[in-house]
């Protein structure tokens, strides 16, 4: 009885699964469930989360492989834009009326942010007000876990690995004086900390974040192979060689290596 009290403890544990209820993030961590509420935004009204704005700066999600299950977060979230491209269970909880039976979770990458509206309370369309932690999802992802003629539900959320196809991705801005890069399709944790940018003819420069995940800084690159150094949120790093090749223009989109769990 003892010995298979174990195995099942071990497989518990080579499966990413905590006897807490939590969920493994990339770096052997975890994150606890909170309280927190979330709406949506009907698609057809054009909002930046599906017409490929958003302060994260991501452009068109699908081109930048962030689909429909998305989300604006607060500010107590998002962090002057550090939590874009982080991934977040959500799940709908303590409303028999909205919630869906059993309370279903999705998973939503954080691509913008919620603005506070001071104007209103905070349980009455201030429900981004700081220091509130809400979910303006996407239409798509409020329909896995709460009907749509819910106005504002309670959600617990909690973060967790992003699972994306692919390398990371940088398209390349900029002008004579500065460049710019927007990093997407970030995996393990979603999060960017901090990234370096290398020429042929330079050392590694440290970039800024200028807003959201575009990172910016004042050299002129052209006509260099660039190479990028990228640091997760929670501490890991990779390097990426020569993503771009000497010829590179503005505008381009170039893969490279990714965050491996």
């Amino acid at each position: 009885m003892m010995s298979s009290v174990l195995v099942f403890l071990l497989l518990l544990l080579l499966s990413g699964v905590s006897l807490c209820g939590c969920i493994r993030l990339g770096n052997g961590g975890y994150e606890d469930w909170r309280m927190g509420s979330a709406t949506y935004i009907k698609e057809s009204l054009g909002h930046p989360l599906n017409d490929g704005g958003g302060a994260c700066g991501y452009g068109d999600l699908d081109i930048f492989r962030y689909g429909r299950y998305t989300a604006g977060v607060s500010g107590a979230l998002f962090g002057r834009g550090s939590a874009c491209g982080g991934c977040y269970e959500v799940r709908c909880v303590n409303h028999v009326l909205w919630c869906l039976r059993g309370s279903p979770t999705v998973v939503v990458t954080a691509t913008d942010f919620c603005a506070p509206n001071l104007g209103l309370p905070d349980d009455y369309g201030g429900w981004c007000n700081f220091p509130k932690e809400h979910f303006e999802l996407s239409e798509a992802a409020f329909l896995r876990v709460a009907k749509a003629k819910a106005d504002i539900v309670p959600v617990q959320f909690r973060r967790v690995s992003c699972d994306r196809a692919g390398g990371m991705r940088f398209t390349i801005t900029g002008g004579a004086s500065f460049l710019q890069v927007l990093i997407t399709n970030v995996a393990a944790d979603g999060e960017v900390a901090a990234v370096k940018v290398k020429g042929s003819r330079t050392g590694w420069i440290p970039m800024g974040r200028n807003w959201g995940q575009n990172w910016q800084c004042d050299a002129d690159l052209r006509g260099q192979p660039l190479s990028f150094e990228v640091a997760s949120g929670r501490g890991r790093t990779v390097t990426a060689y020569s993503v771009a090749p000497a010829d590179w223009m503005f505008a381009q989109t170039f893969e490279g290596k990714q965050f491996v769990e």
